[in-house]
């Protein structure tokens, strides 16, 4: 454990900041999940739950959760996924 007082605080800093990250990393693990089922579940509201879990992808990425390759790599296959649900129905 830290004993010097920049340590500490150091310490106390990096818990906090890793609380809100696990919680960013959570929101958006679950926004690709819910958009995933909503995708192969045929669902109507399938394009906005993408745009949702896109939109936490990109904020988790600015903000330093994820690298932004992840988020664009998990953005675009989730595309493709709904994409190829559009082209297969029409």
């Amino acid at each position: 454990m830290a004993t010097h007082k920049s340590a500490i605080k150091r310490h106390t800093q990096s818990l906090k900041r890793r609380e809100r990250n696990r919680h960013r990393r959570t929101l958006v693990r679950n926004a690709v999940r819910r958009a995933r089922a909503a995708v192969e579940a045929k669902e109507p509201a399938a394009a906005e739950l993408v745009k949702e879990a896109e939109r936490q992808l990109r904020r988790a990425a600015v903000r330093g959760v994820l690298h932004k390759r992840t988020a664009s790599r998990t953005s675009s296959r989730l595309n493709l996924v709904l994409n190829g649900l559009a082209t297969a129905t029409s």
